[in-house]
């Protein structure tokens, strides 16, 4: 259990000095990150309708 707390706190701190030290980078990389979900509801989407 502590090893997941440390974890948990070390990925919150990494984030946390991504986004203020690189903002541009952090929102690319959001950016991405929604773009990728975007494409598969997409891509499912596709694929029901194709079903009927």
């Amino acid at each position: 259990m502590q090893v997941k707390k440390v974890l948990k706190y070390g990925t919150i701190a990494f984030v946390a000095f991504f986004l203020f030290k690189r903002p541009d980078d952090a929102a690319g990389a959001v950016r991405g990150a929604l773009d990728s979900v975007y494409d598969a509801a997409d891509s499912l989407a596709r694929f029901v309708s194709h079903l009927s």
